[in-house]
């Protein structure tokens, strides 16, 4: 017999192996190329299938790691050393943290090169300030490029980067933009460099899908293909007739497992929220050591919550 705390691991497998498809999904060269459209100047009214030669080499998915030392490791590839973004990362408390999905793109100059990193997020998390977490993986974009894109002092060669968060099941659609900013203080004075290295792209996508409009083309997009709600039919014809996306067999194999999942993931009740939670369960991953953060993860309930479950168990 299957006990509470093994469906509720099961689940957690399931929501992860759902993870895994999104970013599948969102690592497809022509969604990168849509999502850039909308958040990268440069590439604003392109065409997505212009877009796509401009994504150079790899696309990373859930592969390279975010620490100090392990971003700009060199690894050797058929034979031939080169500088490139390594695979592993570990932290004492959570574990192993590895960007989502992470990219070279070549500006249209055909010179420079940026480096974008998108990030998925089912929802804004409890435990934590997501434009914080945002900034940190934005600094290690940047100081991770030292000694692979450029070397010594040659600090007018780092690559521009952007940080875009990708955070579903919000209120309202919306996107923000975060940059550096200068304010002068004390006098006036134009000091060189760039301020546009450091870019942060939050974008909130709400729990209905956009209405069809091309202020909401991005939020309709990304709704569609991480929804769900929506069955593959539906999202076939949405992304094939809106914005001339064919799925090819391998693509439309994820969205399928994706749609599978998220059926198995509801009838557990993990999305279904404390009224359909299992309090034994909470109480049993807390006895096994499981930490608070890590229980609000798997349960997807706020950490207060799973606070005040612990410590008034009879009342709930």
């Amino acid at each position: 017999m299957i006990s509470e705390l093994d469906k509720t691991i099961n689940a957690t497998d399931d929501k992860a192996q759902y993870d895994e498809c999104a970013k599948r999904i969102i690592s497809e060269k022509i969604v990168l190329a849509h999502i850039l459209i909308y958040t990268v100047e440069e590439f604003k009214d392109m065409s997505p299938e212009d877009v796509i030669p401009f994504i150079e080499g790899e696309v990373f998915v859930g592969e390279v790691p975010i620490d100090s030392g392990l971003t700009n490791q060199q690894v050797n590839q058929g034979g031939t050393k080169i500088v490139g973004l390594n695979v592993e990362n570990s932290e004492i408390k959570e574990g192993l943290i590895r960007f989502d999905v992470i990219f070279y793109v070549r500006m249209r100059d055909g010179l420079s090169q940026i480096i974008i990193n998108i990030e998925i997020q089912k929802s804004t998390p409890t435990s934590y300030h997501i434009l914080n977490r945002a900034i940190f993986y934005m600094c290690r974009m940047i100081s991770s490029q030292k000694e692979r894109d450029f070397v010594k002092s040659n600090y007018d060669d780092i690559k521009r980067v952007y940080s875009i968060w990708i955070c579903m099941n919000m209120e309202r659609d919306s996107m923000c933009l975060y940059q550096l900013k200068k304010n002068d203080i004390v006098g006036k004075q134009d000091w060189r460099g760039r301020q546009d290295l450091l870019n942060i792209v939050m974008i909130g996508v709400q729990n209905q899908i956009s209405r069809r409009n091309k202020k909401y083309a991005l939020h309709r997009l990304l709704r569609t293909l991480l929804s769900d709600k929506i069955s593959i039919q539906e999202k076939t014809q949405i992304i094939s007739q809106e914005y001339q996306i064919k799925m090819d067999d391998k693509m439309r194999e994820v969205v399928n497992t994706m749609c599978n999942l998220s059926d198995g993931i509801e009838e557990r009740g993990i999305e279904r929220g404390i009224e359909k939670t299992n309090i034994k369960v909470i109480i049993n991953m807390c006895n096994k050591g499981y930490s608070l953060e890590t229980i609000s993860d798997i349960v997807e309930i706020p950490v207060a919550e799973v606070k005040k479950i612990l410590e008034n168990p009879n009342q709930n």
